[in-house]
């Protein structure tokens, strides 16, 4: 069903040429690929198929007409049982790596997150190489291959762990670093009045290589208790830190002034987790950061807060800021850049320039000169709510692209109410009622708000771009509801609260509510958790944290026991306050404690745990940028008890991101109901699809060996639906 049509001139564009030739390696000694595409396309070298992070391939052999007779060609196992050992361990971890090919060898991870290599063309397992078992368990997006000679390298993160390994052999390189890797925390420190060395720190997304620089953002934490985001660069070969942008500025720092002169020092995030681009004819690397901590509260950082939310270019070799462009001002919503952003040449007024693409959260799109940041398409500022929380403030305007229009919905009205059924439409219209929904920038506040953006728009797994300037985006239209309260140690009447309860709620009620039910797989409910859990594990998992929870090892031993007793109902303790008048923190290397923390943070849904707004709930859409004009638009995915009750296809969230080929097709999995589809790219017909092991929440990938073109997708589940552990690989017949 197409929701949206409006047939367009395509502009069929050349695909620019080469200042050097891919012969299966990923990287030749002064090689400049720019944001050029592939000739070939045998291999997948780079996270995002090139370093423009495209995601697009020149292969042919798989077409419109010979689509359907794809099959599976082989499937490779990388789930692990249980190590009764690491009880933090468990198994019931997804796969979201996208992995790379270079020379017909196949990389990636496993659900434990060790590394492998296999025949690209069999699936046959070359080696593993297992990390060490103290580092923490993080999502894992993807690799990065380096090679210069015979030295061929791939470097990965686990936990807060860098790690260098020799591609032919899976061992790791004693030299890097210190025994093999690299400590994610270096430098950090710098400016700091806390401890950073045991806050958390990891990667999600792979970074990405500038000739022997190595550059990566990070995940961190996204309360009170977050690592500054800086951008770092690590040598290639030794392992050595080699420059350090500050996201939050330092004294004497472009962008300081933006904040209170002190924030440098305890404020963290401000990072970008997402993923990156680079432009290596031009030597610059592009990428989005994400918002301050803590979320939604920002009284302790008044002004526009650069650079947060910003979309950046820095030099790849000596990280000096080439410009800046801020899509949110002292964020209060939690609207990281989600997805890497993208490099391609357009045609604009009858020019040809070269742009930095990024989709956002909001599910806008900003599209901007790669040499000067400005936009290529008109944008306004606007003046917006300012009626904060005590203590907050809001900023005053905020940017409105005027083109492309948005890809999802950007307020919630009373007209967005689902009426699947009439129960379901009174349902939600009681709750809606009670919430505010006036504005996209409406502040958060105590009486609760009801917003987009938290799980898309656009997600992690991104966009693909082909030559013609064409994107093709997967969106998410889930309505989130939002209520604050005032945090357990500035408040007379709680200012009794038990240890446990005061730790929790500096620390985990932003993401598991005040009420600790949560919201959905990603943000688990902490009501029973004894239930679920022994007391062993969830103190291993507060000292390890686990997918998008982060570590807590910088607790001293007793808060976590703590914490433990109040979230198994064994605390019997006398209150204490947490938090000084002041509003610093007790114990170094705990920053501080906002005034308002969150309360309520759930998806807003019916009485069935459908999405409490009528469909589409996740669409593909194809977007022409040199016009902002769309294509087409689709609604992705599908809930198959609605659809045997004859309900027309609503759409799913979904989360991973989509292949465009020279073919002529579009694959994307990342839905729901657990398939692969292939879809045309010209109109957004459907042309295949197939039912995966499990659901395939990562970003498809395609490549040659031997003369025959295969798509892989890593199929590992989560997300609420059955864990999985496979990579599944189809060719043709």
């Amino acid at each position: 069903m197409l929701l949206k049509l409006n047939p367009l001139l395509r502009r069929l564009l050349p695909y620019g040429t080469l200042t050097a030739v891919l012969t299966g390696s990923c990287l030749l000694t002064g090689m400049e690929l720019s944001d050029k595409f592939p000739e070939t396309g045998l291999d997948w070298p780079n996270y995002g198929g090139n370093k423009a992070g495209n995601r697009y391939s020149p292969l042919k052999q798989i077409t419109l007409d010979n689509v359907k007779n794809l099959q599976v060609a082989w499937m490779y196992d990388a789930s692990e049982k249980p190590d009764p050992a690491n009880p933090g361990r468990r198994r019931d971890r997804a796969i979201q790596c996208q992995p790379i090919v270079v020379n017909g060898i196949l990389y990636g991870t496993t659900p434990e997150l060790k590394l492998f290599a296999l025949h690209a063309g069999t699936g046959r397992e070359l080696w593993r190489f297992s990390p060490s078992p103290s580092d923490r368990l993080n999502s894992n997006r993807g690799v990065v291959y380096w090679e210069n000679g015979d030295d061929k390298r791939i470097l990965y993160t686990v936990g807060s762990s860098l790690y260098a390994v020799d591609a032919r052999t899976g061992r790791g390189i004693p030299a890097f670093g210190t025994n093999g890797r690299a400590d994610l925390h270096e430098g950090l420190q710098t400016g700091l009045d806390h401890d950073v060395s045991k806050l958390s720190v990891n990667a999600t997304s792979p970074g990405i290589v500038y000739r022997n620089t190595f550059i990566i953002g990070s995940s961190v934490s996204e309360s009170g208790d977050a690592a500054p985001g800086h951008i770092r660069a690590f040598d290639v070969v030794t392992g050595k830190l080699k420059w350090v942008f500050h996201t939050i500025p330092q004294p004497g720092e472009p962008g300081y002034e933006t904040w209170p002169k002190d924030a440098y020092k305890r404020i963290g995030g401000v990072n970008n987790w997402s993923g990156m681009a680079l432009d290596e004819g031009r030597g610059v690397v592009y990428f989005g950061t994400g918002s301050p901590a803590s979320d939604f509260y920002g009284g302790d950082r008044a002004g526009a807060n650069l650079f947060a939310n910003c979309i950046l270019a820095l030099e790849a070799e000596t990280g000096k800021m080439k410009w800046y462009y801020q899509t949110i001002h002292h964020d209060l919503w939690d609207r990281d850049h989600p997805c890497p952003p993208n490099l391609i040449t357009l045609t604009r007024n009858g020019k040809r320039v070269d742009a930095v693409v990024q989709a956002t959260k909001d599910g806008l799109v900003y599209v901007l000169d790669r040499d000067t940041g400005t936009s290529l398409f008109p944008v306004e500022e606007r003046p917006v709510p300012t009626n904060g929380l005590p203590g907050e403030h809001p900023y005053p305007t905020q940017k409105f692209p005027l083109k492309p229009l948005p890809f999802t919905r950007q307020v919630y009205t009373e007209a967005d109410l689902s009426d699947l059924t009439p129960e379901t439409h009174a349902y939600l219209k009681k709750r809606f009622e009670k919430i505010r929904t006036d504005h996209k920038f409406t502040p958060p506040g105590t009486k609760g708000t009801l917003l987009f953006g938290y799980s898309g728009g656009a997600e992690w797994g991104g966009n693909a771009i082909d030559p013609d300037g064409i994107l093709y985006q997967n969106a998410n239209e889930e309505p989130w509801e939002l209520v604050m309260t005032e945090s357990g140690g500035s408040r007379k009447e709680t200012a009794a609260l038990t240890p446990g309860q005061a730790l929790y709620t500096a620390n985990c009620a932003l993401c598991h509510g005040q009420d600790r039910k949560g919201s959905g797989p990603e943000l688990p409910g902490l009501v029973d958790i004894g239930k679920r859990r022994s007391a062993d594990e969830i103190k291993a998992v507060l000292k390890t944290g686990s997918g998008r929870m982060p570590s807590f090892q910088h607790l001293p031993e007793k808060d976590c026991d703590a914490l433990v007793a109040f979230l198994l109902g064994k605390e019997t303790a006398k209150a204490v306050a947490r938090r000084q008048p002041d509003g610093t923190a007790e114990k170094k290397g705990f920053p501080y404690v906002p005034a308002y923390v969150v309360k309520v943070w759930d998806r807003f849904v019916d009485q069935n745990g459908y999405p409490g707004i009528k469909p589409p709930w996740g669409t593909l859409n194809a977007i022409d940028l040199n016009t902002g004009e769309y294509l087409w638009r689709i609604p992705l995915g599908e809930y198959p008890e609605l659809a045997k009750k004859g309900v027309p296809t609503t759409g799913t969230d979904s989360y991973g991101g989509p292949l465009v080929t020279a073919g002529g097709l579009l694959f994307i999995a990342a839905t729901k109901d657990e398939k692969i589809r292939a879809f045309d790219r010209k109109t957004g017909k459907q042309v295949w699809e197939y039912q995966l092991p499990a659901g395939g929440f990562a970003t498809p990938i395609t490549y040659e060996v031997d003369g025959k073109q295969y798509v892989v997708i890593a199929a590992g589940g989560g997300r609420g639906q059955k864990i999985g552990g496979n990579y599944v690989a189809f060719a043709l017949k």
